[in-house]
């Protein structure tokens, strides 16, 4: 399914194709040569999906953006997210942290599709949980580059929460990502949810918006800080005997289980950040309204009482990293000719 957007503004000359290539989406931006974007599209042709084919990754792009390809030529195409792993249309080796914009720019690397056209693609980050243990992130980058475009104050030293299938919360100083901290909570959601014990008392569909229970989701989230001495599995288990003992309505399992594995990621972010020194620095929450507004209610439920919401910042990002590379440069002279 493809999703189409009206232009947002009157129509003008794009500078830039960016492209957002998660796991179970893609999107596509047209952008103005102020970053603003000018129309968007989006499909649920994922890298997921794709299953690591060059002509696949090829063939989805043509299918969302073919129209845009063709009338735009001389404008660059910039694609961050999985399309750059092991996975995607060309595996581009991930930057160390610390990194900034400048970094990660210099670091793209690009394929050719049926025509010729150069196409960029965005490495991911890798940084060194202390222990250790390697962490890495493809397409947050872009979204904290973003990020910090649309909130400078927050260049000098933050703390910004991703939240997704797999939730990032990052460190930046001077304008760099210094670390970060992955937590694999939307998978397992969905995981507990389809496929384990968990789901079988729940209804067979997720809940809409309209429908959700949000008391339940903060009776999960609570139970999240109150009951973190019995551990996460213990837990888990009591979302079915809540269920097998009607002390919670089967259509309100599934909040219940979102609210108590948001909570302990809530809980372990907040430690997290603690031990880093940023309880004082500005915290950022960015990506989907939708998730990042349960975030929002688990923050708040937690004793945060100042965060900032922002929407995907990936097109944003695209923009300031095309302005950090060569890629500003390569076609500004057609373009602007064109459009006169």
């Amino acid at each position: 399914m493809v999703t189409q957007s009206r232009f947002q503004r009157p129509p003008q000359c794009p500078h830039l194709i960016g492209v957002d290539w998660g796991s179970s989406s893609l999107r596509v931006f047209l952008i103005d040569a102020d970053g603003e974007v000018i129309a968007s599209r989006s499909s649920l042709e994922g890298s997921s999906v794709l299953q690591g084919s060059a002509s696949a990754f090829q063939a989805s792009l043509e299918n969302l953006a073919g129209d845009w390809l063709a009338d735009f030529p001389e404008v660059n195409v910039l694609a961050c997210g999985m399309v750059g792993s092991q996975h995607g249309w060309l595996e581009v080796p991930y930057v160390a942290c610390p990194a900034d914009s400048a970094a990660i720019a210099r670091k793209t690397m690009t394929v050719k599709d049926v025509g010729g056209r150069r196409i960029a693609i965005v490495p991911g980050l890798r940084c060194d949980d202390g222990a250790g243990r390697a962490d890495v992130m493809r397409g947050e980058e872009t979204q904290i580059i973003g990020a910090l475009a649309a909130h400078p104050e927050a260049r000098f030293r933050s703390c910004l929460v991703l939240p997704g299938t797999h939730s990032k919360w990052a460190q930046v100083d001077d304008g760099k990502v210094s670390r970060f901290a992955t937590h694999m909570t939307g998978e397992l959601f969905a995981v507990l949810r389809q496929h384990s014990v968990l789901g079988r008392l729940m209804p067979s569909t997720l809940s809409g918006e309209s429908s959700r229970d949000p008391l339940a989701f903060l009776r999960g989230v609570d139970d999240a800080q109150t009951g973190a001495h019995l551990g996460l599995t213990q837990q888990l288990f009591a979302v079915r005997t809540l269920g097998l003992m009607e002390q919670l309505s089967k259509a309100s399992l599934a909040d219940y289980l979102s609210g108590l594995l948001i909570g302990h990621e809530v809980q372990a972010g907040l430690s997290w950040r603690l031990c880093a020194g940023l309880e004082h620095s500005p915290l950022l929450v960015v990506g989907d309204t939708q998730l990042c507004g349960y975030y929002a209610q688990a923050l708040t439920q937690c004793g945060v009482g100042q965060f900032s919401l922002l929407d995907n910042t990936a097109a944003r990002g695209l923009w300031s990293l095309s302005q950090a590379s060569d890629l500003a440069s390569v076609s500004a002279f057609l373009i602007e000719e064109k459009c006169r």
